[in-house]
C-alpha cells in the first residue's frame, strides 16, 4: 500500500498528475483542487494516496491534503460512487465544504458536481451523516458549524444567498461573538451580511 508521494511534479493532465519520485514517474488521479495546489511543473510536492485496485487495474488516486483523501474513501464507500465521482464532488467542494454540505443534508450542495444527480446526492449525504463526525475538519475555528438553533439558521440564510460554506460560517461566527448567545436570527443576519461584505 502506498500511502504518499515525494517527489517532483513531471507533469499534469486534466484529472491527473505524474509525480516523479527518484526517477519513476507515478501517474495519480487528482481532483481539480488537488491539481491546483500542486503548483508548477518541477516543484516538489507531497501527495497523500489511495491505492484502487480491481480485477484489470491499479490506479492510485493523489490528494493535496490527508482530508481531501479521507474524504475520497468516505465518498467511495456510498454505493453508485465510484473514483470518478468522488473526485468530481471534490473538484468543486473543498473536504470543509463537503462535511457541511453532508452535516446540513444539503444534497443540492452536492449535486453540484458533474454526474451527481439528485438521487444520488441525497444518498450521500443520508449515508455519511453518521460517518462523517470522525473527519476532522482542516480550516480551523472559522469553518466550524456554529453551535447555537439561530446561529445554524443565520449560516443557512447566508448559504442560500449564494456565500460559501466556510464564509457563512466566519462571518455568522463573528456575528454571534459580538451579538451573544442571544441573539435574534434577523440580527444575527444583518451583522453577518455587513461581516461578509467586508
Amino acid at each position: 500500500m502506498i500511502a504518499h508521494l515525494n517527489g517532483h511534479l513531471a507533469a499534469t493532465g486534466i484529472d491527473h498528475a505524474v509525480i516523479d519520485v527518484n526517477g519513476v514517474g507515478y501517474l495519480v488521479g487528482a481532483s481539480a483542487k488537488t491539481l491546483a495546489a500542486l503548483g508548477a511543473l518541477g516543484e516538489f510536492v507531497t501527495v497523500h494516496t489511495e491505492m484502487l485496485v480491481s480485477e484489470d487495474s491499479i490506479r492510485l488516486m493523489g490528494f493535496a491534503s490527508a482530508e481531501e483523501r479521507d474524504w475520497f474513501r468516505l465518498l467511495t464507500s456510498v454505493q453508485g460512487v465510484g473514483a470518478k465521482v468522488a473526485l468530481a464532488i471534490l473538484s468543486i467542494l473543498s473536504p470543509a465544504e463537503v462535511q457541511t454540505a453532508v452535516a446540513r443534508a444539503d444534497a443540492a450542495m452536492i449535486a453540484r458536481a458533474n454526474g451527481v444527480g439528485p438521487k444520488l446526492a441525497q444518498r450521500i449525504v443520508n449515508e455519511l451523516k453518521d460517518k462523517a463526525g470522525g473527519i476532522a475538519l482542516g480550516g480551523g475555528a472559522g469553518a466550524a458549524v456554529p453551535a447555537s438553533g439561530a446561529a445554524n439558521d443565520a449560516v443557512s440564510a447566508l448559504l442560500n444567498l449564494g456565500f460559501k460554506p466556510a464564509e457563512a460560517s466566519a462571518a455568522v461566527n463573528a456575528a454571534n461573538d459580538e451579538l451573544g448567545p442571544g441573539a435574534s436570527l434577523d440580527a444575527l443576519v444583518r451583522l453577518a451580511l455587513r461581516k461578509a461584505a467586508k
